[in-house]
């Protein structure tokens, strides 16, 4: 049967109703031992999170403005939870401590992590499970660094005083004592951590969709759904813009192969999405998945025999890194190379650059594409199949979408093409129907 670690989301443990739904996929499932909950998320469309609540409390505090009325609508959340679970961890208590705490000047990083805190205590109530805080196990340096193998030790020793427990995620403890948030994807991050030190079979990411989808709904029409991705596809897919669980939160399952399954609270029958470190040979789609941003500018160098002038690429990027630019995509040829930037990033830079590049690389002409489109797409059996970039490249002609630069990775892994910005949902679809549909 195995071992899992699951973690639930904001939107999974927004009020009671969700929380039931969390206690019958936890007692429908021996194998779940460790369960990492999130603060209290959207109920509906203009609800609040708690987080966010927390935050504005901290900001109100900082202002000198009342912040009583927002403390009051969380507080009135958790009181309401705690009732209709038909628990009792003295949640009003919990808050009235919280609320000292506040006024007598506690850290934003304390503040914010008390959602996570009074919803885990909540959650383990109504499990039966031990409650284990998160200072526990989660250390921080005192200056904020995570402690990767501090941490691992904790989980180990701690949780093995326990055979099942609930675990507020988002949150660790610093050296000396005090509460220390992750920056990003915090409670994600602390599901990871705790199915690689426990050596979960399986880490179970639950949330508000039955896993990934193969492009962006906004763009295609009930896109089909990935059940099974690789590491490296996802890395990939997220590069580009696709809205996957960010790397922090994939990298600890990932060193020890832990497999990570992404599950829906609100439909637990369907399987989700398996993120492996290599898809089984059984998957048949060529094309795991599609994604793309807008607003690149393309700068095209062109300069007779480049290739063999040693030290061109290096002084390319040598003058993006002194305008402190990272640079997206870098394809070249024997007399061109193509610097792709995001538009973000040259603030009004580019009229600089252009003038570097002419000091510095002496190209015979440069020219500027911007408003440009970059679309990467992703497959792991993509360098096994024959034809597959021809497919691609038709399908978008086809659609009558113009490519205006063209770059696949050295994995094969994925084919990134430009386009004009105004074609961008188009070549996502043209590219999808002639994959998949």
């Amino acid at each position: 049967m195995g071992l899992k670690v699951a973690k639930f989301g904001g939107s999974s443990v927004a009020d009671a109703i969700q929380i039931n739904k969390i206690k019958d996929i936890v007692e429908g499932d021996d194998a779940i031992k460790y369960v990492v909950v999130s603060a209290p998320g959207k109920r509906f469309k203009d609800d609040s999170k708690v987080t966010d609540l927390l935050y504005l409390c901290k900001t109100h505090i900082e202002h000198k403005i009342p912040y009583e009325q927002i403390f009051q609508v969380i507080s009135d959340r958790y009181i309401a939870v705690e009732a209709n679970l038909g628990v009792d961890v003295d949640a009003k208590g919990e808050l009235q401590e919280i609320r000292r705490n506040i006024e007598a000047g506690a850290s934003v990083d304390y503040i914010a992590s008390r959602g996570e805190y009074l919803n885990a205590k909540i959650i383990a109530a109504a499990l039966g499970f031990d409650f284990v805080d998160a200072k526990e196990i989660i250390k921080f340096s005192d200056k904020g660094k995570f402690l990767e193998d501090i941490t691992n030790d904790s989980i180990k020793r701690v949780l093995a005083e326990h055979e099942t427990a609930v675990i507020p995620g988002f949150y660790g403890e610093r050296l000396d004592g005090s509460i220390k948030t992750f920056s990003r994807g915090g409670s994600d991050i602390t599901g990871a951590l705790i199915a690689r030190a426990v050596g979960a079979d399986v880490y179970e990411n639950w949330t508000d969709v039955s896993g990934f989808l193969m492009a962006d709904p906004r763009i295609v029409d009930n896109p089909k759904p990935i059940e099974e991705i690789s590491y490296k596809e996802l890395r990939e897919l997220s590069y580009m813009g696709a809205s996957v669980l960010h790397e922090d939160a994939v990298y600890p399952a990932r060193i020890e192969n832990i497999p990570i399954n992404i599950r829906n609270t609100n439909s637990p029958q369907d399987p989700g999405t398996m993120i492996v470190d290599r898809p089984h040979a059984n998957i048949n789609n060529v094309v795991s998945g599609i994604a793309g941003s807008k607003d690149f500018t393309v700068i095209n160098m062109f300069k007779s025999s480049m290739a063999t002038e040693r030290g061109f690429i290096r002084r390319v990027a040598g003058i993006m890194e002194d305008h402190d630019i990272a640079i997206e995509h870098i394809p070249t040829g024997v007399d061109t190379i193509s610097v792709v930037i995001d538009n973000e990033m040259l603030a009004g830079q580019l009229d600089d650059i252009i003038e570097e590049f002419k000091n510095q690389l002496k190209p015979d002409s440069i020219e500027v594409t911007d408003d440009i489109a970059m679309i990467a797409t992703v497959g792991a059996g993509m360098c096994t199949r024959t034809g597959t970039a021809a497919k691609l490249f038709t399908a978008l002609a086809e659609a009558n979408i113009n490519i205006r630069m063209i770059d696949q990775g050295s994995s094969e892994m994925n084919i990134i093409v430009g386009v004009d910005n105004t074609k961008f949902e188009d070549a996502i679809r043209a590219i999808y129907n002639a994959f998949v549909e």
